[in-house]
């Protein structure tokens, strides 16, 4: 595949999809493993609006078995969206639950755009970082600005970057995310707390704007990413989980060239 051509145009949907992923996982952490000595099943589910048209449904399943865990996640472009070019993601984390996080062990996101497949992944071990693999494999330009394994340790996947336990401040934060195939950061600070009501939870969220700093694993000039690097105005609404108590995502809206992208939680709650 041609790096500028259609590999461009790939790593260009791939960053949407795990975008809309990061900022709709709304069921992903827990505050104690030891509360969930039985599995659970849980679900929350999220509608994607552009300019108030539906273009998107996301699905999060998450199942919890002692101190281990496995999250999965869905998304599927809506007609609308299917007219301009049909777009089908999965996206999975397994791992160990420690006192305050999720550890993934392995993590995996899939998609499919018209007819083209792609797939990023890779396992780890407390949150560092043994293996990644990128599909279809790329032909790096010169100036690719290569992952350090620096910058693969110590960080958490899309699926748990926007969760927090019990009892802790979602912002002022800055989380560092590894996707499988680029490493960033998430700096997210307060702007005041926002009224929420959704199957499930009705009351007052948190809201946060948040800032993507790129670290590595992209190309020196890539348009897409100096665009998200120079974005302002994103902004994600978090509220306790009516079971459990853990802070996530309901509500989040990202300014785009064509318009301003809602992801809104339609179902918050086993």
């Amino acid at each position: 595949m041609a790096h500028e051509h259609g590999s461009a145009r790939s790593v260009k949907n791939y960053r949407l999809l795990s975008m809309a992923m990061l900022v709709s996982a709304g069921l992903v952490t827990f505050s104690q493993p030891a509360a969930f000595a039985e599995s659970k099943a849980d679900r929350t589910d999220y509608s994607v609006s552009l300019l108030g048209l539906p273009i998107a449904s996301l699905s999060f399943r998450t199942r919890v078995d002692g101190s281990n865990y496995t999250i999965s996640g869905s998304l599927k472009t809506s007609f609308i969206a299917e007219i301009l070019e049909p777009t089908r993601g999965t996206i999975t984390s397994k791992g160990r639950i420690t006192r305050d996080q999720f550890r993934a062990d392995s993590f995996e996101v899939k998609y499919s755009t018209g007819r083209k497949n792609a797939r990023a992944a890779y396992t780890a071990r407390n949150g560092n970082v043994r293996s990644a693999t990128i599909e279809p494999k790329k032909n790096l330009p010169k100036n690719w600005i290569h992952v350090p394994a620096s910058h693969k340790r110590s960080v958490v996947d899309p699926l748990a970057s926007l969760v927090f336990p019990k009892g802790e401040k979602p912002c002022p934060q800055t989380v560092g995310v590894f996707d499988g195939e680029s490493r960033f950061d998430l700096k997210l600070s307060p702007i005041g707390k926002r009224q929420f009501s959704t199957d499930g939870f009705s009351g007052e969220a948190l809201a946060c704007s948040v800032r993507f700093v790129p670290k590595s694993g992209y190309r020196k000039d890539n348009s897409s990413i100096d665009y998200v690097r120079k974005l302002k105005g994103i902004e994600v609404w978090f509220a306790p989980h009516p079971e459990d108590g853990y802070m996530a995502p309901v509500y989040a809206k990202i300014p785009t060239k064509v318009g301003r992208v809602v992801v809104s939680a339609s179902r918050f709650g086993s």
